[in-house]
């Protein structure tokens, strides 16, 4: 069931990437305006948070499976009617349907795998849904940009919703429910109170939140600054391919160890530490080497980052409250990926200096998440 788990991750996630190359020109072709487009870009994320938010609670409530193969089936609705969108504002509402439906699928997905997974190996099950996005990562944008040349960006939308159909169709037949109906008799919105105040589920967020802003840096200023040395686009994607290669090295390999053998807390603040050292690289030293290794380096952290926070999720909650707690956990993911290119953007129009300024926003929140720590552990 673990591997089918891994799967449903790979799709789920595959939904958000195969659209990165396509939306935009897909709205601007239905006539929105530059503003409505960026409208309908940030809309899923924005709805996103709110569907997690919400999708935590029922997840512990009315159960993993039932929440699951709901969004899913949601999701498989609402992309099959994306090509019959014939305006902006038309598309504009169906990403917002998207947004809530799809966040609920990632907390609920989440919740199993914290579920199934033993205190001793949770780690390593965390670094192979690790591996399950970096895969859906790497392979998205380039189904998406080759289906949408060679066929027609309809026939994406048409492609994704058939995933999740069959998606839906394995689950149903397939998983179990790791929440059984009489322990769900515990569940209570109040919950969500002494999650809020939990300092390591604020410390796994702020992670989250910065790790996503780093992300969408990489996304704003990336191109610009591989333009900037007279390279074409394929250049930055490749770049964006070495650091999806060596975090699946990280997770794949008998390196995933780590994540049994040391603190969760420490390779989250090392690896936060390591894509500020990435993204000041990018800043300080343009050359077409020296970024190469600034994307390794921002790989190997990306790997600490990413299994950690999701474990100590896992160890933070119960199974009453998992559901919400991963809510709560991916809303700021989902914060942090409106925020990224909007911070860098701006920060680009003033001072000329994302990667830079977001190398320190990225010490900034390790100092905060470091501090928290201290604070949690004198009390």
């Amino acid at each position: 069931m673990n591997k089918l788990l891994y799967f449903i991750i790979i799709v789920a996630f595959l939904d958000t990437f195969v659209q990165l190359p396509i939306i935009t020109p897909y709205a601007l072709g239905l006539g929105a305006s530059h503003i409505l487009a960026g409208a309908i870009v940030a809309v899923y994320s924005l709805t996103n948070m709110l569907g997690n938010v919400v999708g935590g609670h029922w997840i512990d409530r009315f159960g993993r499976k039932r929440m699951l193969l709901t969004g899913m089936v949601t999701v498989a609705i609402v992309l099959f009617f994306y090509p019959y969108a014939q305006t902006g504002e038309q598309l504009f509402i169906f990403r917002l349907l998207h947004g809530l439906a799809g966040g609920i699928l990632i907390p609920a997905a989440f919740a199993y795998v914290g579920d199934m997974s033993s205190n001793k190996s949770r780690g390593k099950t965390m670094a192979f849904t690790g591996a399950s996005i970096g895969i859906a990562a790497i392979i998205g944008p380039a189904i998406g940009g080759i289906m949408a040349a060679r066929a027609s960006v309809e026939s994406v939308f048409l492609m994704i919703s058939g995933l999740f159909i069959i998606s839906s169709i394995l689950i149903a037949r397939f998983i179990k429910e790791s929440f059984v109906s009489s322990e769900r008799n515990k569940v209570a919105l109040k919950h969500f109170i002494p999650l809020l105040k939990h300092p390591l589920l604020m410390q796994a967020s702020l992670a989250a939140f910065a790790l996503m802003v780093s992300n969408g840096t990489l996304a704003f200023a990336l191109p610009l600054k591989v333009d900037d040395l007279g390279l074409t686009s394929e250049t930055t994607g490749m770049l964006l391919s070495i650091f999806g290669i060596v975090a699946l090295i990280i997770f794949l390999t008998p390196i995933n160890k780590i994540y049994d053998r040391y603190a969760s807390l420490g390779l989250v603040l090392t690896g936060i530490a390591f894509i500020a050292i990435a993204l000041a690289m990018l800043s300080f030293i343009p050359s077409f080497l020296s970024s190469i290794f600034a994307m390794i380096v921002y790989g190997g952290g990306f790997a600490l980052v990413f299994p950690s926070m999701n474990q100590i999720v896992a160890e933070t909650s119960s199974k009453v409250d998992r559901g919400k707690a991963y809510g709560i956990f991916y809303a700021f993911f989902s914060l942090g990926a409106v925020a990224g290119s909007f911070i860098s953007g701006t920060v680009a129009e003033v001072l000329g200096l994302p990667f830079l300024v977001s190398a320190g926003l990225m010490l900034l929140i390790a100092l905060i998440v470091w501090v928290i720590s201290k604070g949690s552990q004198k009390k």
